[in-house]
């Protein structure tokens, strides 16, 4: 969370968001079978359906009217594996302008993929968007619900014991300072389920 003292700074950081400038970064910890890819990027639509719930569109469904007078929008989000069932190495963030991630656009139907398992995969998603349940919404949608996220398909319980919610984790916030033009990263301390995947995150 960034918190301002002047509503001119206010009023920059928030252009600065709704250009796309600022970039974010996520962990999730997802329970399902392990995927066929080590980084993905996906394109899609965002919007609310009939029944109220979030939900992934078509991407040709961008700028559709829904019911409720809502209107769908466009939504993008990469992810790459850092580990799976408690093997891989923790890494700095990738850079985001490169073409070594696979795309997926979503079309037609929109149908999640399904991916049942019990594999235990830890994820870094980096949203280009900023819509409301986006990488849960696409973590769902590729098959890899967030543990404790029942919302999305998520498991409820794990290794006998029930999730206190589920395991997504703001992990970085970059941006230029909107008065200086200075460089900003903010990271936060990962949580116990982060350190438990690689045993050591330093």
């Amino acid at each position: 969370m960034v918190v301002t003292k002047s509503n001119k700074v206010a009023a920059k950081l928030v252009k600065a968001f709704t250009n796309r400038r600022v970039k974010k970064t996520y962990l999730a910890l997802c329970i399902s079978r392990a995927p066929n890819w080590d980084k993905i990027r996906i394109t899609s639509g965002h919007g609310r359906s009939k029944f109220g719930a979030w939900r992934v569109y078509s991407l040709s469904d961008v700028g559709r009217s829904l019911p409720g007078g809502s209107t769908v929008r466009d939504m993008t989000t990469s992810f790459e594996v850092l580990s799976i069932n408690n093997k891989g190495k923790y890494r700095e963030p990738a850079d985001m302008d490169t073409d070594e991630f696979e795309s997926i656009v979503v079309e037609g139907k929109g149908e999640e993929l399904d991916r049942e398992g019990e594999d235990v995969i830890l994820v870094r998603a980096y949203p280009k968007s900023g819509r409301t349940h986006q990488i849960r919404l696409h973590c769902q949608y590729l098959g890899i619900p967030i543990r404790g996220d029942v919302k999305y398909c998520g498991v409820r319980e794990w290794e006998g014991m029930a999730c206190d919610g589920h395991a997504l984790h703001a992990e970085s916030l970059s941006f230029a300072h909107p008065i200086t033009g200075e460089f900003v990263q903010l990271c936060a301390p990962v949580p116990l389920w982060v350190e438990e995947s690689f045993g050591d995150v330093s």
